[in-house]
């Protein structure tokens, strides 16, 4: 059975590039690489009708991991771009969302500090 005929969910795709690229066929659908030494690279599909990209037309955005998202924010202002969104409360880092001039969905992403070790 060919990847096209089966529903393009989360889930298949996943198992899809696990089976073609060896990635993606984990506990949840999608693959994590650590970056440096804070945060990790992260590919996850959504679902066709997600509206987790908007207001982009685009059915994918890109993920930047930042070390300052208010002075990355405070340039984007200067060139006229504002976040089409922000979220401070997510345990796991600072995230702010920003449009592209190409109408791409932007996800910036300042990882949380990790608790000095005891």
């Amino acid at each position: 059975m060919g990847f096209s005929s089966r529903p393009q969910t989360p889930a298949n795709l996943a198992a899809w590039y696990d089976r073609v690229l060896g990635f993606g066929g984990g506990p949840w659908p999608g693959a994590m690489w650590p970056h440096g030494d804070k945060g990790y690279t992260l590919w996850s599909p959504f679902k066709a009708d997600t509206t987790y990209f908007e207001p982009s037309a685009s059915p994918f955005m890109i993920n930047f991991i930042v070390d300052d998202m208010d002075g990355v924010l405070a340039r984007a202002a200067a060139e006229g771009v504002e976040p089409t969104g922000r979220d401070d409360s997510d345990p796991n880092g600072r995230f702010a969302w920003l449009m592209d001039p190409a109408g791409l969905k932007i996800e910036l992403w300042e990882p949380a500090v990790a608790p000095p070790e005891a």
